[in-house]
């Protein structure tokens, strides 16, 4: 038994250190399968997720399903920090290291627990003292172990929020844009409405940079993917779909309007969702119905005329768009169905108001 935790205690504190190493400080995806952290998410969302399904009114879901990011990442720190302590106790207790013990303690597996416990939160009770130069040593390297890794954590925070802000902050500006949810049609019709149709090309370059942080700071933290935006009718998922919607009406064909910068963002906001769904290995779905059936495609040529947007009028378009519709709409899909974020529909609905234009007691403005 002591043998068997001398070897497994140093095995499970390189394991977490690893672990914590590759999630916190590491910038950039890793490859590896079997990872302590992502059967922790598989373990937790799955049910959380389940659980959360079987809320039929909307707008509590959300709030439940909001809970979980940052609920998730204090509960792995927890984890973290009990896999150490759990780590050092046995190592102490499979050397069969020396203490000095008052108030009746034993030197058994629950005082070494105790020991480390208290050395990993720096508390020195002095209960329980290491009474030999190896035991000291082993608790002034846990000591410092637990400082570096509240330092570690601490620090992790802000920048973990600091991604989170930046990328809400296109995806409220989006709202008075596009509508709420956003919608491709809506987006390109509001641009030529009031007049800033000639401006679309800089609107799309900005979700292209959007889009590129989006894929730095979600692949390397990728706990960021759980967290949800401040309205049920908004998420990342969304508004990256939305953009590519956008995108591929614009390369697809509109008269008086060059495609390049579209298939800039396009190719930019395509890498961004694939490689995220690579991260939570979410194999692309196809879809139970269509997004776009011939009647939404028709309002879609309908409302953007009224507008003075025309769709080309070229047959092969509706073609060539249903091509890089599956070139995204697939992952799109499985992000979905994974996260629970509803995709955007292509035109407003009907009874959709914009987020700006609501309050908690009445609709302001229609």
């Amino acid at each position: 038994m002591h043998i068997a935790a001398a070897i497994s205690g140093p095995l499970i504190i390189a394991l977490i250190l690893w672990e914590a190493f590759e999630t916190i400080i590491l910038p950039r995806r890793v490859q590896r399968r079997w990872r302590i952290t992502r059967f922790f998410y598989q373990l937790t969302w799955m049910p959380f997720r389940a659980g959360a399904r079987r809320i039929k009114k909307r707008q509590l879901r959300d709030s439940t399903l909001a809970l979980f990011g940052p609920g998730s990442l204090l509960a792995l720190f927890i984890f973290w920090a009990v896999g150490l302590i759990a780590g050092y106790a046995l190592l102490e207790f499979g050397l069969r290291l020396p203490l000095a013990l008052t108030g009746g303690l034993h030197a058994g597996l629950p005082t070494f627990l105790y020991l480390t416990g208290s050395t990993f939160f720096t508390l020195s009770l002095g209960e329980v003292t290491p009474n030999s130069w190896l035991a000291r040593f082993i608790t002034v390297a846990e000591a410092g172990n637990g400082l570096a890794f509240l330092a570690v954590v601490i620090s992790y925070l802000p920048t973990l929020y600091s991604s989170f802000s930046q990328r809400e902050v296109n995806i409220s500006l989006l709202d008075a844009r596009a509508g709420s949810p956003a919608s491709a049609g809506e987006l390109l019709r509001r641009q030529a409405l009031f007049g800033d149709f000639d401006k679309l090309n800089d609107l799309l370059r900005d979700w292209e940079q959007w889009s590129a942080a989006l894929m730095e700071s979600h692949i390397s933290y990728p706990v960021l993917c759980y967290f949800r935006s401040q309205h049920t009718n908004q998420s990342w998922v969304a508004a990256l779909t939305a953009i590519l919607d956008s995108s591929a009406l614009v390369m697809t064909g509109i008269e008086g309007m060059s495609p390049w910068q579209a298939r800039l963002t396009f190719a930019m906001c395509r890498h961004a969702l694939v490689d995220i769904a690579q991260v939570f290995r979410r194999a692309p779905v196809p879809m139970a119905g269509d997004r776009m059936p011939q009647g939404e495609f028709a309002k879609l040529r309908a409302e953007l005329s009224a507008a003075s947007v025309n769709l080309s009028a070229d047959p092969n378009a509706c073609a060539a768009l249903k091509q890089l519709r599956d070139m995204y709409e697939p992952y799109a899909f499985a992000l979905s169905e994974f996260l629970l974020m509803p995709l955007p529909p292509w035109t407003k609905p009907a009874d959709a108001k914009d987020n700006w234009t609501t309050s908690a007691w009445k609709v302001t403005h229609g």
